[in-house]
């Protein structure tokens, strides 16, 4: 077996069939054992599952101990599979086998305080261990090409080994697929870089830098995937999950029927609940029963997904995705006012509540494909509040007849937003659309440092240079999805470190108004402007510097500071104080020492910008 199909194999760790959805994480029987594991995984396959269990679960120890404790694992598995044994040990589940071996183990950074416990307590200690690690490790973003090519003729599959132990303990939450995935893209990288090993020593390493996004990115889209959707259940509940992801399900599967959009919802909602716990085990054998469910159900759900079904499992979940939505069932209208006009309406949703609803985001967001996630949710979201509003006793007749005006109103201003947004990265371009941004979102969150803000508005101006070229039907699910794992983001560093009572009640309120809250946020009221002290605006000869994207930086860098002086600096005055930097830099950077210049020509700059801020 070559080493590619080593990898692909290696994630056949949970080969338990589902006989129904949804099952939870207390679903304890039937498990397979250690020994049925390695038979069905083969010795290589298993000991690297094991490698990155214990590389997770452990992430202050050592590569050499990880591979040690997955050798031991691994020797007990063989042991029982090849006995067939009843044996006490071979029957044990498999966490519990884990935890014994980390527990042997002597002087294990901070594990003594859960081996001193029992199961249960003893996996939950553990996974709260785990969860205190994340951030324990720079994240790894580009492997060593010397030692790479080094060991490449010689010790490939070691050195692959100590490549999965690196991503794995940095990244604890991170799937398992995930992990196998990146390794094979790095062994391709290995055999595309070290052929020509024998060459200079900066080819080889022009090759590494030249790859090694590619190999790294899945790691870092799926880490912050998961971030946001562990993000959500953390901070809104398991109901806004659900809702989540019973939008995207009915927009991927139209032509299924209810019954079974919700078993899968449900089923993906454990899921996530066992992965975001950083229950691996739990995790990986959750992930396999919703493939092996979604492939066998294809009849029902899509015709699109044949081909990924056919691929090796651990193609299939990214395959999935990344097929395109099925088509809508003929004849579906585009509105669903049976949810409004029926006369049962009301004690439909007295007597089912969340059912109804869900029934209700079901219809709709199998109908409008065009509609990002989001936006559904708030649809689905004044819907309740009309039901709840138009339902009470008294509610006057012909209250829910507005429903449908208010639904109209809300779908052309978010349209609206997007489509002002997109009109002006057009005109704008790249630069000065990111420095309309800016101007934003310091007004917003001037508490950010000025790092932060570039990387934050950078990220949404590549949003606009991917999405806004896409037509209508495809604008707002680009736009509002990928602007809110930015959001998820901002909304993280508010966790670590509040940045102010606007910020905290966007990012605390609702999930679904998260992006419209954040946008109607205006100038932080409770911060205090940076006072004009001497070094507050240093001119530089780095100002003349001809790397445009240099210079792009630090002039961004200066209108951060001038809006952290003058937030409410108005657009003619900030186009004058530009105007005139402009000249002065213009005049500077023609002078013999531009040095020199600045340091005469800057404090009048500032002398007279103060007289136009203050006019």
């Amino acid at each position: 077996m070559d080493r590619r199909t080593v990898i692909y194999v290696v994630l056949l760790v949970s080969l338990r069939v589902a006989r129904a959805l949804p099952r939870t994480s207390q679903d304890l029987e039937e498990k397979t054992s250690i020994g049925q594991r390695f038979s069905q995984l083969q010795e290589n396959n298993f000991k690297v599952i094991a490698l990155i269990l214990f590389a997770q679960y452990v992430p202050g120890g050592t590569f050499s101990r990880a591979a040690a404790m997955a050798e031991g694992v691994t020797a007990l598995a063989r042991r029982c599979a090849a006995a067939a044994s009843d044996s006490p040990d071979c029957l044990q589940p498999l966490d519990k086998i884990f935890f014994d071996t980390i527990c042997r183990e002597e002087n294990l950074p901070r594990s003594a305080e859960c081996c001193a416990k029992r199961d249960p307590e003893r996996n939950d200690c553990f996974l709260s261990l785990k969860n205190s690690s994340q951030g324990f490790s720079s994240p790894l973003e580009r492997p060593d090409a010397e030692a790479a090519c080094r060991n490449h003729s010689q010790h490939g599959q070691p050195l692959t080994a100590y490549f999965i132990y690196e991503v794995s303990r940095r990244h604890p939450f991170l799937y398992a697929p995930t992990i196998l995935s990146v390794a094979l893209r790095y062994e391709e990288m290995k055999q595309n870089c070290c052929g020509n090993a024998e060459g200079p020593s900066h080819h080889v390493e022009e090759c590494f830098q030249r790859q090694a996004p590619k190999v790294m990115q899945p790691v870092r889209e799926d880490a912050l995937r998961q971030q946001h959707t562990c993000g959500i259940l953390k901070k809104f509940g398991e109901r806004t999950l659900k809702a989540l992801k019973l939008v995207q399900v009915s927009q991927k599967f139209p032509q299924a029927d209810f019954v079974t959009v919700h078993k899968l919802v449900v089923a993906v909602a454990d899921m996530h609940k066992d992965c975001c716990r950083g229950d691996t085990l739990d995790c990986m054998r959750d992930r396999e029963e919703i493939l092996r469910y979604v492939c066998s159900s294809q009849h029902v759900l899509s015709s699109r997904i044949q081909q990924c079904c056919e691929k090796p499992l651990l193609q299939r979940s990214e395959c999935i995705l990344n097929t395109q939505n099925d088509d809508k069932p003929a004849g579906l209208s585009p509105l669903v006012r049976e949810f409004i006009e029926d006369k049962g309406i009301c004690e439909r949703f007295a007597q089912e509540k969340d059912m109804h609803l869900a029934r209700f985001l079901y219809e709709y967001s199998r109908r409008h494909p065009e509609f990002s996630a989001q936006m559904l949710l708030r649809i689905g979201k004044g819907y309740e509040d009309l039901l709840r509003e138009c339902c009470r006793p008294g509610a006057p007749s012909g209250c829910r007849s507005r429903g449908e005006e208010e639904l109209r109103k809300h779908i052309y201003e978010t349209e609206s937003v997007m489509r002002t947004s997109c009109d002006i990265y057009k005109e704008k371009g790249d630069y000065y659309f990111q420095n309309e941004l800016l101007m934003s979102f310091t007004k917003k969150m001037p508490q950010l440092t000025s790092a932060e803000l570039i990387k934050f508005t950078k990220e949404m101006t590549t949003i606009g240079s991917k999405c806004c070229q896409l037509g209508q039907d495809k604008l707002l699910p680009c736009a509002e999805e990928h602007l809110d794992l930015v959001l998820e983001r901002i909304c993280r560093r508010h966790l670590a470190d509040p940045i102010n009572p606007g910020v905290c009640r966007c990012c605390s309120s609702s999930y679904a108004f998260r992006r419209p809250c954040i946008g109607k946020l205006e100038i932080d009221e409770t911060y205090v402007p940076l006072a004009l002290t001497p070094g507050l605006f240093a001119f530089h000869g780095d100002l003349c510097t001809s790397e445009e994207e240099k210079l792009q930086h630090r002039k961004q860098e200066m209108l951060i500071t001038l809006l952290k002086y003058k937030p409410q600096i108005s657009a003619e005055q900030l186009g004058s104080v530009t105007a005139a930097f402009a000249a002065m830099r213009e005049r500077c950077c023609g002078e013999a020492s531009p040095e020199a210049c600045f340091l005469k020509e800057g404090p009048e700059l500032i002398k007279r910008s103060e007289k136009m801020l203050s006019a």
